[in-house]
């Protein structure tokens, strides 16, 4: 159960992210630029200096993914190979892909205090999850 539940979570994430690459080049379309020259003269758009600004904030959701997905799963592989409880893992797994679905969705179209309330839950349940972790099995 424990694997399964890691690789669900790890799958959801990485769709997660890709959204996000589909949303910047959907939004680079619809602005008819880009800002490399070969995209535009590829696609028949006009060369930009600067992103359009859906572009420039899904680049922000993405960064902060980078910020805390790999951290959150690299903790998660940790207590898959301890074996350690079924129901708490399923929590952490649950809590922490509803706090970056809706960080990102709330990144995207520019709601606070939305953001930092997801954001707030995907890093207590980090938290949360670390705790565990450390009282489990370095103690």
């Amino acid at each position: 159960m424990l694997l399964r539940m890691y690789t669900i979570t790890a799958i959801v994430l990485a769709l997660k992210m890709a959204a996000l690459a589909v949303v910047q080049g959907r939004a680079r379309l619809n602005a008819g630029a880009f800002t490399n020259p070969e995209d535009a003269k590829a696609f028949g758009a006009k060369l930009a200096s600067s992103e359009p600004p859906l572009v420039e904030r899904a680049s922000k959701a993405w960064r902060n993914d980078l910020e805390n997905i790999p951290i959150f799963l690299i903790l998660a592989w940790i207590y898959v190979y301890a074996g350690l409880a079924a129901g708490a893992f399923i929590v952490y797994c649950v809590l922490f892909m509803l706090g970056r679905i809706t960080h990102t969705l709330c990144y995207l179209n520019a709601i606070q205090p939305g953001r930092t309330i997801a954001f707030a839950v995907g890093a207590l349940t980090m938290l949360a999850l670390m705790i565990h972790l450390f009282i489990a099995v370095v103690v």
